[in-house]
């Protein structure tokens, strides 16, 4: 039988089994017939994708001009109003790499910085920051140096996108259209060029996109440096150890494992480590971004600054209740890894411990919802649910900056006041809390999961696909469909 006619090896069309696809398709000509040639020009998925992602991009680039015209440098809350702010001009000259400074090597003056000695980032975004410092000439005025900074930043990213959009197309083989999700999230194109997160989601869309070609060594490096970039890509360890314990996969975890402290160490230990008096000690500079972390106060979007604005509690204590949170969430997913009737997707518990992070955390910055976007496409494709989390998330990304130019304009107060912030980070919560639950779902009932209708069981999954069950606990273990590591075809009871 041939590629063409096996139905098994041709790529899953969402316009045949997602409503909201079929009418969207409906803009370019409705829904691809099914006698159409699919992969058999130049314009293969992963091509049309890419090429999509760096278009929205663009966008949002587009979309910062107002900022990059002027409302970086004048007036109090024109970045704000026009919803464009972004970090990286500003941390130019506010991280002394105007001045050649070296991150985590010098320290930067009270005068420049505002307080903050060095550089409060990991290394490895560290490094992609003094690289666009090295392409952006050093003459004229400062203005113009943070313009060409901004763009030198945004080709990077952009690349970044590139890797993001390639990574998450070819993850699962036979749902390449999934990562339609990201490249035209909206919320995506808005917060691209805020900071430096792409970096982080690029590298862990990698190192997913090696476990689901079962290459848990590579994957693991890549994870490392993603971690490295940011901290968040570590937790997905936490998802592998569960599901690597549920299918007795040990060794793939501990070289995954490995590879990540390798890889981390590597990048970390020539930044970390100095020499002083005859001995090794780590490097102030290096500490900054673990102890700005670890000090930083209640701040925007967060569950815990609701709190403190409704109660006027400072929330002192802030780090030891979201930590508590954070073990209580990890330990809900752990069993749902564990006891689910049949073993979870990596993509959706991965989505699950990133979204409790997000969720627990004492800090939301808008950014934040790039870690997330890839981890929704693979977990939950379907438009529908995407398209709700995605307009809570722009709701919240237009929410914080008008609430911003509220407290920044004076007694005139032009912008959104405290209550309609809180309101538009509760419309966060719940469309994050609301895509949770359909993971949830799905991974409780895995006939309803987009991935599992046509008899797949985790094509992102690599080692752990189809791979039989070796500890399960709860309803899997008693029920006796399941003993033996008996797998189902899914799919069979219609479209959700």
């Amino acid at each position: 039988m041939s590629v063409r006619d096996d139905p098994q090896a041709q790529p899953v069309r969402p316009t045949t089994e997602d409503s909201v696809a079929a009418a969207g398709s409906e803009l370019i000509g409705g829904p691809v017939g099914r006698r159409a040639l699919l992969g058999t020009s130049w314009w293969t998925p992963v091509r049309i994708i890419a090429l999509i992602a760096i278009g929205m991009f663009a966008l949002g680039m587009v979309q910062k001009l107002p900022c990059y015209n002027g409302g970086w440098f004048y007036g109090a809350t024109a970045q704000y109003t026009h919803a464009c702010y972004s970090d990286i001009p500003h941390l130019y000259n506010g991280r002394g790499f105007a001045n050649d400074l070296v991150p985590y090597f010098n320290r930067i003056p009270d005068s420049v910085s505002g307080g903050m000695e060095y550089l409060e980032y990991p290394v490895l975004t560290g490094l992609l920051m003094e690289v666009a410092s090295w392409l952006t000439p050093h003459g004229g005025d400062l203005q113009t140096r943070e313009q060409v900074y901004w763009l030198a930043n945004t080709a990077l990213l952009m690349a970044c996108t590139a890797v993001i959009a390639v990574c998450v197309t070819r993850t699962h083989r036979r749902r390449p259209w999934d990562a339609l999700l990201v490249a035209l999230a909206p919320a995506f194109a808005l917060t691209a060029t805020i900071n430096w997160d792409l970096l982080a989601v690029a590298l862990t869309a990698a190192a997913m996109l090696m476990w689901s070609r079962s290459r848990p060594l590579a994957a693991g490096v890549l994870l490392g440096l993603a971690t490295a970039a940011k901290l968040y890509p570590v937790l997905l360890l936490g998802p592998l150890l569960v599901l690597c314990l549920r299918a007795g996969r040990w060794r793939a975890f501990w070289a995954a494992t490995g590879g990540a402290a390798a890889s981390w160490l590597v990048v970390n230990v020539p930044v970390m480590i100095t020499t002083q008096g005859g001995g090794l000690h780590i490097r102030q500079g290096w500490k900054q971004f673990y102890t700005f972390s670890e000090e930083r106060p209640v701040d925007f979007g967060s569950l815990w600054l609701i709190i403190s604005q409704r109660t006027g509690n400072p929330m002192d204590d802030v780090n030891t209740y979201a930590m508590i949170l954070m073990v209580l969430a990890c330990a809900g997913v752990a069993a749902l890894a564990l006891c689910a009737p049949r073993r979870p997707r990596f993509a959706q518990l991965a989505f699950l411990v990133i979204a409790a992070f997000v969720l627990t955390n004492k800090v939301y910055s808008p950014q934040y919802v790039l870690w997330l976007i890839p981890l929704a496409a693979l977990a939950r494709p379907r438009w529908r649910d995407f398209l709700v989390w995605q307009a809570c998330e722009v709701m919240y990304f237009l929410g914080i900056w008008m609430y911003l130019a509220y407290t920044n304009s004076g007694d005139q107060h032009r912008g959104l006041p405290p209550e309609g912030y809180q309101l538009a980070t509760a419309l966060h919560f719940a469309g994050t809390l609301f895509l949770c639950a359909m993971v949830v779902r799905d991974a409780l009932v895995p006939d309803r999961d987009p991935v599992r209708r046509d008899g797949s069981d985790d094509p992102g999954g690599g080692v752990l696909d189809r791979a039989p069950d070796a500890f399960v606990l709860g309803e899997a273990r008693r029920t006796a469909e399941y003993e033996g590591a008996a797998l189902t075809d899914w799919g069979t009871t219609g479209r959700r």
